[in-house]
């Protein structure tokens, strides 16, 4: 069968996630810095290994009082057959319970910092994955998202408008 370790982020290299994420059809554009970043600034950071080679991770970001699983990602080999669309690791079947071990170990983790409450964000098939953790459904809420660059045009109009005034 296989031969699951689970660890952190020590000793995981920015180059070795981003091919993670590369092997997972995953669309991370992330420089080299910005993934090695993202390393050492996650609250909770938990990889699993099968004989060494990266297969999932998990993570977890806090603020203090607040916590958000953001990441749970397993290469669909290790989901089992009900994964179908096999879209960039998100978690659609967990037969080896090993994406739920991971989840798991970031929770507790936050928990264990204090945190008042954990959110998630689910994307269609990870929703009765996140259930199954715990999380329950919060009614009238509504995520949105905006990329980055676009809060770069916010901060050039302000910047315009202030400097006319």
């Amino acid at each position: 069968m296989w031969n699951i370790q689970y660890g952190t982020a020590a000793g995981l290299d920015a180059r070795e996630l981003t091919e993670f994420y590369r092997r997972l059809r995953h669309e991370i554009a992330a420089q080299p810095k910005q993934v090695q970043q993202m390393l050492t600034t996650s609250a909770a950071f938990v990889t699993a290994r099968d004989d060494g080679r990266l297969i999932g991770i998990a993570r977890g970001l806090s603020d203090g009082m607040r916590g958000y699983l953001t990441e749970c990602k397993l290469d669909p080999a290790y989901q089992g057959e009900a994964a179908i669309s096999r879209k960039d690791g998100r978690i659609e079947h967990d037969k080896s319970g090993i994406a739920r071990e991971m989840a798991g170990r970031v929770l507790a983790t936050m928990a264990a910092d204090g945190l008042q409450r954990i959110d998630v964000l689910a994307w269609g098939t990870e929703v009765d994955f996140c259930e199954e953790l715990g999380f329950k459904r919060s009614g009238g809420v509504v995520g949105l998202t905006m990329p980055a660059a676009a809060c770069l045009a916010h901060k050039h109009e302000a910047e315009r408008v202030v400097s006319t005034v």
